[in-house]
């Protein structure tokens, strides 16, 4: 089975970010730290380069933290997330 491919069928976070943004700040080194906890991988986006991911995934602000399960958005993180909600969030889905 191809990489990505693997990645469809577990766990993943999409985090969305913008440069000079201090909320995506704030925010990047919590997400890392609950990923890194659970082994899940991060796809750190930024949505102003890679517009096809604002219509996709219905973006309003950044940060948005969103937990993917089995290619499909279980849970949506608009601002900054307090890690304890972020853990409880990961937790459901494993």
């Amino acid at each position: 089975m191809p990489c990505n491919l693997f990645f469809l069928y577990m766990l993943q976070v999409l985090s969305f970010f913008q440069e000079g943004c201090m909320a995506c700040m704030e925010q990047e080194p919590i997400t890392r730290e609950v990923a890194a906890a659970h082994a899940l991988p991060v796809e750190s986006i930024n949505p102003l380069k890679e517009k096809q991911y604002i219509d996709q995934y219905k973006l309003r602000v950044t940060p948005t933290i969103l937990i993917l399960k089995d290619g499909n958005v279980v849970e949506r993180f608009e601002g900054v997330v307090h890690r304890e909600q972020m853990e409880e969030a990961v937790r459901r889905y494993l």
